[in-house]
């Protein structure tokens, strides 16, 4: 979607009940034992020595800037979406057809031939608009730039109400951030310099391929930078922006006007939107929308004209010639590492997805999910809630009144798994082969505005997921108070139907607990069970919460990730406490589903290649986060990834664990020992 508005506060697990039990004398199916090094002590580095071998075995191939598990996955993904789309070629699709309109995207997305003769012809005529534009048509300039192109200076649109969540809200927030995070903008270290001056190069050359002189093109890389920064230095920080209460701040239309004068705002709904002008507004970051409404009066025509340039030019690049996607790429080298460009397949086939993903989505759920899969999903769902109930239940520093609550809330989780009851209709969607790629992928994503403009004064539909069937990943809606597993994470290492118990709660059981435990971190434990936000906190009881949290951030902000870089605590404080309600929740789960089955999980009998089920639910659970990582990467990640980087996610999470040092008779002075009273237990 073009427009950015309200930060997404689904929480993913980012890169899952269980087997039938199995009879003594087991084997690992998920885990490789050989890659197990025995000569690292569970007690020095639980990490190194589950994943080691892998590691090794798994080295980075150039066109990665970080390997691991979820890629394996995601590579078996994309082989199999690939059959999918070209096999669609060679059935001849009925033109104007979903798979005509599916396989004309992916056969565009692949011919750079065509792309390369066009160059930047297909953008010439919007870039020579922008640049002839009279001063009394800067208005309708900026409605146009809105409306089809891009969000300068800010984003706007429709998302729940955070505070009555079956209706939508009109949201404001602060955009035009071309690197993201304000750190690169402002911070003058090493790092953040060389990513700017990076940024600063990659603006220069894309406008100069774009047809501009090279003395152009610096005059519009020193006006975009002068914008960009100003934007920066008056918006929130990443950790501000978890702070959810903090970004919903009711504005009437009336205060809005007031406030920010430098745009004419029913103009802007109604021919922006295609909508009346709303009461209220939500505005996420006044300061930065103050900043927003006083460059736009105050900046030159030419300093704006010069920002909205390459607005257009930016998310224009990936879908023009070899030399706007390779200048993209040398960017990309200099933030994350990665030295060579994905193969063209995958790129065209992450483009297709993007514009046509449930589309693909049946064509994978029809051929790689079967129905018995997503029924045994819900059995494993309805463990793990089970389990989390009686960890509320059973909580030492929760008041009575604060846990009934809590357990309303876990009570009325939705569940969602494999692929939504309903699909997305595309047959309004223009593709078409005598277009060129780019106003193709133009036209769909002014289908997807669309779609989400058009949500405005409509209830709240939610049938509707927030990810494709073939994303190996999942996640957790407060909004909906819902969490969604779709079909393409059912796979080793998190689910196998042929692995033991162990493997599988401690790889799809542990995800499935995860996104349960979203519901009550930092962001989750402001909503109830409808998914609105309220506050069913005591006083007393959320001011332990929030000193537990503070514990907890305190032990990530310790690990220096490089010399001289430590962990974000506050920042990935939410997936840290979703990584640790996962593992102790799903270990409950899994012993009471042996204690039903009744497998005595300390017999010979229930060994599993010689290790005991806990020590295998544990090695699983570290294995997940194999991976092979550039130092950029981590430089990067520890910058704008809420996600603790996967060595972390085990080690430190599992140093507040006493179960996993009972499990591998783990004692005081090894470095994976926490002492009792340093520990943070929070769900």
């Amino acid at each position: 979607m073009k427009a950015t508005i309200f930060p997404a506060i689904a929480m993913t697990l980012a890169f899952a009940t269980t087997s039938c039990s199995h009879g003594g004398g087991e084997h690992l199916a998920s885990l490789n034992a050989a890659y197990i090094d025995t000569t690292i002590p569970a007690g020095q580095d639980f990490y190194t020595r589950i994943n080691k071998g892998w590691m090794e075995a798994n080295p980075l191939t150039a066109e990665h800037a970080r390997y691991g598990q979820f890629d394996i996955i995601n590579d078996s993904c994309e082989s199999r979406v690939k059959s999918l789309v070209e096999g669609l070629g060679a059935t001849n699709p009925e033109p104007g057809s979903v798979a005509d309109k599916v396989w004309t995207l992916y056969s565009q997305a692949m011919d750079t031939a065509r792309r390369n003769a066009e160059g930047a012809t297909p953008i010439l005529a919007d870039l020579k608009k922008i640049e002839e534009t009279p001063a009394d048509g800067m208005t309708d300039l900026f409605f146009w730039m809105h409306a089809n192109y891009g969000s300068p200076f800010f984003g706007a649109g429709p998302m729940e109400d955070l505070t009555n969540s079956t209706v939508y809200a009109m949201y404001l927030d602060g955009t035009g951030l071309g690197m993201g995070d304000r750190d690169y903008y402002l911070l003058d270290d090493e790092r953040n310099t060389a990513v700017r001056n990076a940024y600063k190069t990659l603006i220069t050359t894309q406008m100069q391929n774009a047809g501009y002189s090279k003395e152009d093109a610096e005059r519009i890389t020193a006006n975009v930078m002068k914008i960009e920064t100003a934007l920066a230095k008056d918006s929130k920080t990443r950790e501000e922006r978890r702070n959810i209460p903090a970004m919903y701040n009711p504005f009437t239309i009336a205060q809005v006007k007031e406030t920010y004068p430098s745009v004419n705002w029913d103009r802007f709904f109604i021919e922006t939107m295609g909508i009346e002008t709303p009461d209220t507004i939500i505005v996420s970051d006044p300061k930065v929308m103050a900043t927003a409404s006083r460059l736009m009066s105050s900046l030159t025509d030419r300093e704006i004209k010069d920002y909205y340039l390459w607005d257009y030019v930016s998310q224009a690049s990936s879908r023009l010639s070899d030399d706007f996607v390779n200048a993209n790429f040398e960017y990309s080298k200099v933030r994350s590492g990665v030295q060579e460009l994905r193969p063209l397949w995958k790129r065209a086939l992450g483009a297709t997805e993007g514009a046509l993903g449930e589309a693909v989505g049946e064509l994978y759920v029809e051929k790689y999910f079967p129905q018995s899969s997503k029924d045994y999903m819900i059995g494993l769902v309805e463990n793990l809630r089970s389990a989390l109930s009686d960890h509320i239940a059973n909580l030492d520093w929760m008041s009575d009144e604060t846990k009934a609550r809590a357990q309303e809330k876990l009570a009325a989780f939705t569940v969602k798994i494999g692929y939504p009851d309903k699909w997305k209709d595309y047959s309004s969607m223009t593709i078409d082969p005598k277009l060129s790629y780019y106003e193709n992928m133009h036209n769909a994503s002014m289908w997807h505005q669309a779609e989400m403009y058009a949500k405005w004064g409509k209830p709240v539909d939610r049938t509707e997921w927030g990810m494709t069937p073939q994303t190996v990943n999942a996640y957790y809606n407060p909004l909906a108070n819902e969490i969604v597993f779709p079909a393409a994470i059912l796979q080793a290492p998190f689910f196998d139907p042929n692995a033991s118990d162990a493997e599988n709660y401690g790889g799809i059981g542990v995800v499935i607990g995860h996104e349960m435990t979203h519901g009550f971190d930092d962001q989750g434990r402001n909503f109830d069970g409808n998914g609105n936000m309220v506050n069913w906190w005591t006083d007393e009881d959320l001011a332990k919460f929030e000193e537990k949290t503070k514990g907890l951030a305190a032990q990530f902000d310790a690990v220096e990730v490089l010399p001289g870089l430590h962990a974000n605590g506050a920042y990935t404080l939410g997936e840290n406490i979703a990584d640790q309600g996962g593992l102790r929740v799903a270990m409950t789960a899994f012993l009471k589903s042996q204690k039903e089955k009744g497998v005595d999980i300390k017999s010979a009998d229930a060994l599993i290649d010689g290790f005991t089920p806990e020590q295998v639910f544990y090695m699983n659970y570290a294995n997940l986060w194999a991976n092979n990582i550039r130092e950029a990467e981590i430089r990067s990640l520890t910058t704008i990834d809420p996600h603790s980087l996967g060595i972390n996610r085990v080690n430190v999470t599992l140093r507040n664990i006493a179960p996993f040092f009972e499990a591998f008779g783990i004692t005081e002075g090894q470095p994976m020992y926490r002492p009792e009273a340093e520990r943070v237990i929070i769900w």
